[in-house]
């Protein structure tokens, strides 16, 4: 499929567009223009002009990815990431009312409760993806994708990255997060929801950025050779104690 080319004089489905294009940003970024053109088959160009009515609203802004190797000549390509603006008009709503909840809830009944009330949460959430997790399999690359999918159709704007070449581990990263803000005052929530992840997908996940914590998006490390590397190691420690000289009783 050739390219649109929408132009200044573009019809009035441009306010459609430019919604997919912040969307895609949610999802994917940090993101190029040239990579948003591709993949929604429109003119770089057409791309640029709704990146700009976009920069102009403060919904996306520039992301300079860190510890990227020299780039050729020429100026270094610009990858965007959603404001937490955009985020806010995305349905976060009574976000206001759940914290004052869990203020209140922490005063009356104290911290413990509020880690109860994330655990709880957690817990929900495991039951909800276990049935589509389980049924992606034992591996848990594939049982990453499905949560991802599964997220996705929550509302997370949930991605899989491959880490290198995608052999030892991956990422699942959220654009979205519908209890950032709360999540930003009672870390409780990001424990619970690492922890029902790390369930779900049987391997010792671990979280490195949260939206909550003002990164651009929410990022957890998924291993996926842990249990084969769990495996090797444990028939080498049995083959290493049967082979293990046996102690005789005796005097001295």
């Amino acid at each position: 499929m050739s390219p649109s080319p929408i132009g200044p004089g573009a019809p009035a489905d441009d306010e459609s567009t430019r919604v997919k294009v912040l969307d895609l940003i949610v999802e994917k970024g940090p993101v190029s223009a040239a990579q948003l053109a591709a993949i929604l088959h429109l003119t770089p160009a057409a791309v640029r002009r709704h990146i700009t009515a976009l920069e102009d609203n403060g919904q996306i802004a520039v992301h300079t990815p860190t510890g990227v190797g020299k780039r050729g000549r020429g100026r270094p390509a610009r990858h965007y990431v959603a404001t937490a603006s955009a985020r806010t008009n995305l349905g976060e709503g009574y976000s206001d009312l759940a914290t004052r909840a869990l203020s209140y809830l922490s005063q009356v009944a104290g911290d413990k409760a509020v880690g109860s009330f994330a655990a709880s949460r957690g817990r929900d959430l495991e039951r909800r993806y276990m049935r589509i997790v389980e049924a992606a399999g034992k591996d848990p690359a594939d049982r990453a994708m499905a949560l991802a999918d599964a997220l996705s159709a929550d509302g997370y704007a949930a991605t899989i990255r491959d880490v290198g070449d995608g052999t030892f581990a991956v990422q699942l990263c959220q654009g979205h997060c519908p209890v950032r803000d709360v999540a930003g005052q009672f870390h409780e929530l990001c424990d619970a929801e690492t922890q029902a992840f790390s369930r779900l997908l049987g391997v010792p996940v671990q979280r490195l950025a949260t939206l909550a914590g003002g990164d651009h998006v929410c990022t957890t490390h998924v291993p996926i050779v842990m249990p084969a590397l769990r495996k090797r190691a444990a028939r080498t420690i049995a083959h290493t104690r049967g082979n293990r000289p046996q102690r005789t009783e005796g005097t001295r």
